[in-house]
């Protein structure tokens, strides 16, 4: 029987580990998570953990990463089955927050990360994340959709609304409620960059 290439043998260790860590963050979070049960349950050892992550923080981290990519691909799907670049742009925005309802992202994304991590505004796919939404406001900017507004504030405080309203919605004790509160005020904030929105407002 031919040797597997060491390339394919760490790639399956690393998945191995990976889902282990997330079946055990999702279900008891972070805390609870023992070690050992996960390296037993993927049939490997804490040495091998510590040498593919750094240890269990290092596995959260790559969780974390591994979930938000599959986010990332749901919301691409969401924005674009709508029938306008900016109802796509809205319907991601408000996808977003309705994920955060969803128990594997609520607790591991919402809860632990920042619990564990730090500051969301801060981890590394923050930057990406801002990118992707000024190029949007920039189209929209070209395009006569949205008033005149610098894109990359417009960005930021958007990615910080999105991030803090998830976080909201993961922590409330009533999250359905909340959530339903949290995507009503959030879409009228949206709908306030909108060429002539302002103006038809009541007075």
């Amino acid at each position: 029987m031919a040797h597997r290439p060491r390339t394919e043998m760490i790639a399956e260790t690393r998945a191995k580990l990976l889902a282990a860590g997330r079946k055990a963050f999702g279900t008891v979070g972070y805390a609870e998570a023992s070690m050992d049960d996960f390296t037993a349950e993927a049939g490997l050892t804490r040495g091998a953990l510590y040498h593919h992550f750094g240890g269990k923080q290092g596995l959260l981290e790559a969780v974390i990463a591994e979930i938000d990519a599959e986010m990332t691909v749901r919301l691409d799907a969401v924005s674009a089955r709508s029938a306008t670049p900016w109802q796509g742009f809205v319907d991601e925005c408000v996808a977003y927050l309705e994920m955060a309802l969803e128990p594997e992202i609520q607790r591991i994304v919402h809860r632990d990360g920042p619990a564990v991590l730090g500051d969301p505004n801060k981890w590394p796919n923050q930057s990406g994340c801002i990118a992707a939404l000024k190029r949007s406001l920039d189209r929209f900017l070209r395009d006569g959709i949205i008033e005149e507004v610098d894109s990359e504030a417009a960005a930021r405080l958007i990615n910080g609304a999105s991030l803090h309203a998830a976080q909201w919605i993961a922590n409330s004790d009533n999250p359905e409620a909340t959530s339903a509160k949290a995507i009503s005020a959030f879409r009228a904030l949206l709908e306030g960059l909108r060429v002539g929105v302002a103006a038809e407002a009541p007075q």
